[in-house]
């Protein structure tokens, strides 16, 4: 045996500050499986974050809430309609994990 096998294939992907509908893998696509997502607060005012299945907009992180700190959102949850998309505000970054397509 050449190593530990592990049971997940979760990949992630980070999203900076003030992007606009960033796709989660290569292209992504439907049936693309989202576990998890963490959000970075750096300016609370700004630290929006919206979730993108195709072109329905799901709002996961509004601003006004406390800056300097991580927050974890367990979402396990597949596209139905396309590729996720992760939108930023200016006072965030994020961390996808999940299955994403190449």
């Amino acid at each position: 045996m050449s190593g530990i096998a592990n049971p997940y294939r979760y990949q992630y992907e980070t999203v900076a500050a003030s992007q606009t509908a960033q796709v989660l893998g290569g292209t992504g696509a439907i049936g693309d499986y989202l576990h998890r997502i963490i959000i970075t607060t750096n300016t609370a005012a700004t630290a929006t974050v919206t979730l993108l299945d195709g072109a329905t907009s799901i709002p996961l992180h509004s601003a006004g809430g406390p800056s300097g700190g991580a927050e974890t959102i367990e979402l396990n949850i597949a596209s139905v309609s396309g590729a996720w998309k992760v939108t930023t505000g200016a006072g965030c970054t994020v961390i996808a994990v999940g299955i994403f397509s190449a």
